[in-house]
């Protein structure tokens, strides 16, 4: 650690300083989006004219449908993502801040030859800009291009032959479960981060309505590399996954029950290494989940899933899965005019016992994606790998509520445990003890919509290390987004 002849760090102060700034740029942000909120009310108020933005409006309207059969749309995401101490769990460490520019554009067509057959297509790239050179082993620094990716390429047939199915085949996006809550399939490309989440797939989607139940049947060859199937626009030879991914999928919801649904499940996934960090595996998951209301202000869902089959990397011999995971919410609704909401989370995901013969890491499958954390998903990179969230014990409670229209603020705690501790036979062993305390997560956000093509939030996080760790320092996690759609 450097220091100048009067003694004093240099380095500590480089990664605070600016850290605070950021703090105190992103109080007097919240401050600045509520004043003019309310400025924009109050002229709404006063009677001033909507004419002009009604005229743009319909146009709009009118440009995304240029003839009956084809729809079209598009949007485009800006993000300051700034981090300190994720990746490195060491904030003295080299490039342990992580300061980046995310521009994310999409187009999409919708073509309709026939009724109830679609033709759809969406084409997607995200340049990156970086303040500060990336943590990758190969440092990037200012711009990044990245690739060009279609990322939707498929056909859509609503009741083929008069038949109660929908059938999706082609490259598509696939989520789940509870929304925004999406446990085991969300993402079948996680190591672009949220550029693109798609599966090469085919889905056939059963609604018998005579029995309130709908029954999923989908097929998936994900490659790992991102032109396996299809071309990309200055192609980087990126790969989106570990290892090339085959699976199938029967998910069933029954809604027989009033207010409350039930969804029972099997899910197979074959892994066949191809880059770093990959495995080789065959996992069987059986799964359930139930959805429900108690009264018009209680709500809840309770997931759990076990695992079974084989497992090996590049490094180890076929070991037995025997793993399980649970996740769980409990959420009370005031159902007042702010939408006040008071949740209580709960999530086990096993780990690998090292005393055993066994493999009880619970897998999260298709569902690394940030579901609960921005941050934490990064901090597994020297653990595991990006978004592999395993070996964790977190619950806590939570609250949001909306004070004024089209704006939200929403707090999260958890309390973070490891149930297995980390061996030191594993990657990275210097950077974790044998504590079982993985530490004190804290998110808070605000959210608000400008106008039916204007949104943005501003994002924060943190992780105050527990014994798990070898170093204690703070895990920050700072982002400003604006989203405009077509």
């Amino acid at each position: 650690m450097k220091s100048t002849s009067r003694g004093v760090s240099t380095t500590k102060n480089n990664h605070k300083n600016p850290m605070k700034k950021r703090i105190l740029i992103l109080q007097w942000i919240i401050v600045l989006s509520a004043t003019v909120y309310a400025e924009n009310v109050a002229q709404n108020q006063s009677g001033v004219s909507t004419q002009t933005i009604s005229r743009i409006e319909q146009f709009l309207q009118d440009s995304k449908k240029p003839v009956p059969w084809i729809s079209l749309g598009g949007d485009l995401r800006f993000r300051n993502e700034y981090m300190n101490n994720v990746v490195t769990l060491d904030e003295d460490a080299l490039r342990s801040e992580q300061d980046y520019f995310r521009f994310r554009g999409r187009i999409w067509a919708t073509v309709t030859p026939i009724e109830k057959f679609d033709f759809n297509i969406r084409l997607t790239a995200e340049p990156r800009n970086y303040i500060r050179p990336s943590y990758h082993k190969t440092p990037i620094s200012g711009q990044d291009w990245t690739e060009g990716i279609i990322d939707s390429l498929n056909f859509k047939w609503t009741e083929p032959l008069d038949l109660p199915l929908t059938m999706t085949i082609g490259r598509q996006d696939i989520m789940l479960g509870d929304t925004l809550n999406w446990w085991l399939v969300s993402d079948g490309t996680p190591l672009d981060g949220s550029r693109t989440y798609f599966f090469d797939a085919a889905r056939l989607t059963w609604d018998l309505k005579d029995y309130n139940t709908t029954v999923e049947t989908i097929g998936i060859i994900q490659s790992a590399m991102n032109n396996e199937w299809l071309p990309t626009i200055n192609h980087l030879d990126k790969p989106l996954t570990e290892q090339d991914e085959t699976g199938a999928i029967i998910y069933i919801s029954n809604k027989s029950i009033k207010n409350t649904q039930v969804d029972a499940y099997y899910i197979y996934k074959h892994d066949d290494y191809k880059v770093a960090n990959g495995d080789d595996a065959d996992i069987h998951t059986l799964g359930s989940k139930i959805t429900g209301k108690v009264t018009a202000n209680i709500q809840y869902s309770i997931e759990g899933a076990y695992q079974f089959g084989e497992r090996r990397t590049p490094t180890t011999t076929w070991q037995d899965i025997n793993a399980f995971g649970l996740n769980s919410r409990l959420t009370y609704l005031f159902n007042d005019y702010m939408n006040t909401q008071l949740r209580l989370s709960h999530e086990y995901l096993s780990g690998d016992d090292p005393n055993t013969d066994e493999f009880e890491r619970f897998d999260l499958l298709w569902g690394r994606y940030p579901r609960w954390s921005e941050l934490y998903i990064y901090s597994y990179i020297p653990e595991s790998r990006v978004s592999q969230y395993e070996n964790i014990h977190r619950f806590g409670p939570g609250f949001s509520f909306s004070p004024i229209k089209d704006l939200t603020y929403s707090m999260d705690y958890y309390a973070l445990f490891a149930p297995e501790e980390r061996s030191g036979a594993l990657p990275n062993a210097a950077s974790f003890r044998k504590g079982d305390f993985r530490g004190h997560f804290l998110q808070a956000f605000i959210k608000y919509k400008f106008s039916k093509h204007l949104s943005g939030h501003l994002w924060s996080e943190f992780v105050w290390a527990g014994d798990y760790y070898a170093k204690r320092d703070l895990l920050t996690f700072l982002r400003a987004e604006l989203f405009l759609t077509w």
